[in-house]
């Protein structure tokens, strides 16, 4: 995935060009106070996260797209892919007028709000921590019930989730609620300790 240089409006979030595409951070130091920007989920017309990507890229909107590096085979050749972690999500932080422009785009089938953007970020920010470090996460079932760790050591140190008692507690999961999605990361279970 080739990085996209973005340019800084006053009126937007400025971006850590640096990053690639599915990691983009907000440069907190911006005068406007980007950090106070809602959060919303664009749920997306099939296939269509990387297009949308691209376009909020163009604009200069901030959004976050997790992305996995998958092998695909075409016939007798395998390929490595990104491809969106959470198919057919994407993330993006600003007004109002930023989603009726993602939906201007008609590759967005519907706005989900975030009711609770404390834990959206703080979920969001465990994924990305994880897919900073190279995790290999695979969508998993979304937990009603587990209980909560942190990594205590090694590339994903503090990186919180949860546990599921039963079948594997080598498995962390990280989960956002907002979605009821989640994405699992195979670890060592002694490096997992309670959060309480």
């Amino acid at each position: 995935m080739t990085l996209i240089q973005t340019s800084h409006n006053p009126m937007t979030p400025r971006v850590d060009a640096t990053r690639p595409m599915s990691m983009r951070l907000v440069d907190l130091s911006v005068d406007n106070e980007p950090e106070t920007l809602p959060w919303h989920v664009l749920h997306t017309k099939s296939r269509q996260e990387k297009a949308l990507a691209r376009m909020l890229d163009a604009a200069d909107i901030h959004y976050e797209l997790p992305l996995v590096k998958l092998v695909r085979m075409y016939g007798h050749r395998k390929r490595v892919v990104m491809e969106p972690l959470f198919s057919n999500y994407l993330f993006v932080q600003g007004s109002t007028e930023v989603t009726y422009f993602a939906m201007s785009s008609k590759r967005v089938a519907n706005v989900i709000p975030v009711p609770d953007q404390d834990s959206f970020i703080r979920d969001l920010e465990q994924i990305r921590k994880a897919l900073g470090n190279g995790a290999e996460l695979n969508p998993y079932r979304f937990l009603t019930v587990g209980r909560r760790v942190r990594v205590t050591a090694g590339p994903f140190k503090d990186v919180e989730g949860l546990i599921e008692d039963k079948p594997k507690p080598d498995r962390l999961i990280l989960q956002v609620e907002a979605l009821s999605r989640a994405a699992s990361l195979e670890i060592d279970a002694s490096l997992l300790e309670p959060v309480d």
